[in-house]
């Protein structure tokens, strides 16, 4: 008798049960989607990472910027049901980490930097309900928004800046590996340098390698030994080596004139020696903007699948930052960047892409 109380007890428990799983209640039924705990309405965005690193002040770390610049403008929370990143330790992470945000369900995924194209081409057209974006390269499929810059158009402006603050008429570039988008920053700064002072030499080498802080640092020291006095860097981590070296100097002798400029975010915070700061400026790559930009397309149902968006000054997607207040003709270099800056964004001088072109290139 006790046996079969007991079952008919449980029967009512688990009938019980059945039957409230299966109504639920509204509040449920509106915030779940997939069964993952992502809202159906929710657009949620990630970006993958090159090896430079989401910390590596400058590409990647501006990028991350954006999102984050995104996810506060749409009330949305680090993590699957907002937004996020997956850092890649080398090149093999590429595939596998697009491949799991895909999977994971995110809106819109970016890779980013050139070295990803291969990987997003391929993810692309595995996932192709998946919608991508990639940074400085163009991906020629359905689902992918390729973001291109006019990086030769800040380097210009980094350009007049150096060329007006050289004492020694010996300036430096130092790039890291011979690509097109290196090539455009290359460009632009001889073109600028050549705009306000055509008896400058510029001095290039090139380290192959956009993580080798140590390389960066070997070369600006051969550069100042050689009385360079002005150098731009357009070569991510490597440029930490150009920093260091000028640190270093200018501790031994605080008297010394010398200058780094920064690329992509404002590097400024990298070049602080005691009371002194060796950065003179930092030619910007808005990634930043064009990811807020490109995501808030896409989350208003316009994601520019198969197409290329191009970035330059008229767009806010590249500029130049502050100018070191210890620059002691300050005034009259700001007044020349913004008399280029508006020639530039009227249509009034084209900036050169190819190194070629920059040495033939005339302000007049």
């Amino acid at each position: 008798m006790k046996k079969r109380k007991f079952g008919l007890a449980l029967s009512f428990v688990l009938a019980a049960g059945t039957l409230l799983g299966a109504c639920g209640t509204s509040e449920d039924k509106e915030g779940a989607s997939s069964g993952d705990g992502k809202k159906e309405d929710q657009f949620t965005v990630a970006m993958v990472t090159d090896v430079g690193g989401v910390d590596d002040k400058s590409f990647n770390q501006s990028a991350w910027e954006g999102l984050k610049a995104f996810g506060k403008e749409n009330d949305l929370e680090k993590g699957k049901d907002g937004f996020d990143y997956l850092q890649s330790q080398s090149d093999a992470d590429y595939a596998t980490n697009l491949n799991k945000l895909a999977r994971q369900d995110f809106d819109l995924v970016y890779g980013i930097g050139f070295l990803m194209e291969g990987a997003i081409t391929e993810i692309a057209q595995q996932q192709k309900d998946s919608h991508f974006a990639i940074v400085d390269a163009v991906v020629d499929q359905p689902n992918v928004a390729s973001i291109m810059f006019k990086e030769q158009e800040a380097s210009f402006l980094a350009g007049v800046t150096a060329g007006l603050a050289t004492k020694t008429n010996k300036i430096g570039f130092i790039g890291g590996m011979e690509i097109p988008v290196i090539e455009r920053f290359h460009a632009g700064f001889i073109a600028g340098v050549k705009a306000v002072n055509p008896d400058a030499e510029i001095v290039a080498d090139y380290a192959g390698a956009f993580d080798k802080a140590e390389l960066g640092q070997t070369i600006a020291s051969k550069m100042y030994t050689q009385d360079v006095d002005v150098i731009f860097h357009a070569a991510g981590g490597t440029g930490n080596g150009l920093f260091k070296e000028a640190r270093d100097l200018k501790e031994k002798d605080p008297s010394r004139e010398l200058w780094a400029i920064g690329v992509d975010s404002d590097q400024s915070a990298e070049g602080k020696v005691g009371d002194h700061n060796i950065i003179l400026t930092s030619a910007l790559k808005r990634v930043d903007n064009a990811v807020v930009d490109l995501s808030t397309k896409a989350k208003e149902g316009n994601f520019p699948g198969g197409e290329q968006i191009l970035y330059g000054l008229k767009e806010d997607g590249v500029g130049l930052a502050e100018l070191n207040d210890e620059l002691s003709n300050k005034d009259e270099v700001m007044k020349k960047v913004d008399e280029w800056k508006e020639k530039i964004t009227s249509g009034d001088v084209k900036v050169p892409e190819s190194i070629k072109d920059a040495e033939a290139f005339s302000a007049n």
